[in-house]
């Protein structure tokens, strides 16, 4: 399989009035085309820094983030829809920031709304929304640039828990469906489970993997796997090694 992602050898420190704090330090994994690699850690210990770097917002302090050319979409913990914008013109608007706005990626876009549910509600505006409906506007938007990779950042934690059951669901069989590579950052052990092929656990901070699993399901939708015997065995593992 292709590399689309290394962190070789990464650390990461910031600097305040109070002093530095070191938020990674030597950190190393690949993630390779076509996986569903999930990142769990203690609270605080730099997860949401690990997209940061690897969507090229913040430059290591040291060591380095090989994206080989790659290209990543970043889908924020809440759906950040515009308002006083329509569902379609929300979708639309990574393609005006990137200049892309043409007819032919506006098809595409509205395209991929309307295979995924979201046809009648292209002319509709957020609030009209389910946060579950919402929150899949805000992955099609994502998508409408075409990304290689997408960069979860806890996409489901505001939304409450039987909705969240749903809408992981639904996102999953979305990326499967359009083929593309995830890195799922979230302090749900459960839905890491779910979800990923793969699952690193990064230590305290400052973060390292400490642990590196792949999941020996023969499901691959989420609601399925949490119903499989081995699941609660997984958790057990995971639960263990995040509180070592």
């Amino acid at each position: 399989m292709k590399e689309v992602l290394r962190f070789e050898n990464v650390s990461m420190h910031y600097h305040s009035k109070q002093g530095e704090t070191v938020a990674v330090e030597h950190l190393d994994f690949s993630v390779f085309s076509g996986e569903f690699v999930a990142i769990i850690g203690p609270s605080g210990c730099g997860k949401t820094t690990l997209l940061s770097l690897a969507a090229g917002l913040l430059p290591p302090t040291s060591g380095e983030v090989k994206t080989n050319g790659c290209s990543f979409g970043y889908m924020l913990q809440k759906d950040e829809l515009f308002p006083w914008r329509t569902i379609e013109k929300n979708i639309f608007l990574p393609l005006e920031i990137k200049r892309k706005n043409t007819p032919e990626h506006r098809a595409r876009a509205v395209s991929l709304a309307e295979k995924y549910g979201l046809k009648q509600f292209l002319k509709s505006y957020p609030s009209a929304l389910s946060g579950g409906m919402r929150q899949r506007a805000a992955l099609i938007r994502t998508l409408a640039v075409d990304p290689d990779v997408l960069l979860l950042d806890e996409p489901f934690s505001a939304l409450d828990y039987q909705t969240r059951l749903s809408v992981c669901d639904d996102v999953y069989k979305i990326i499967r469906s359009e083929k593309k590579t995830a890195l799922l950052i979230t302090h749900d052990i459960s839905e890491a489970i779910s979800l990923a092929d793969r699952i690193l656990v990064l230590s305290q901070r400052p973060a390292r993997v400490a642990f590196s699993h792949t999941l020996d399901f023969e499901e691959s939708e989420p609601l399925k796997r949490r119903e499989n015997k081995n699941f609660s065995k997984w958790f057990e593992i995971l639960w263990k090694e995040l509180n070592v």
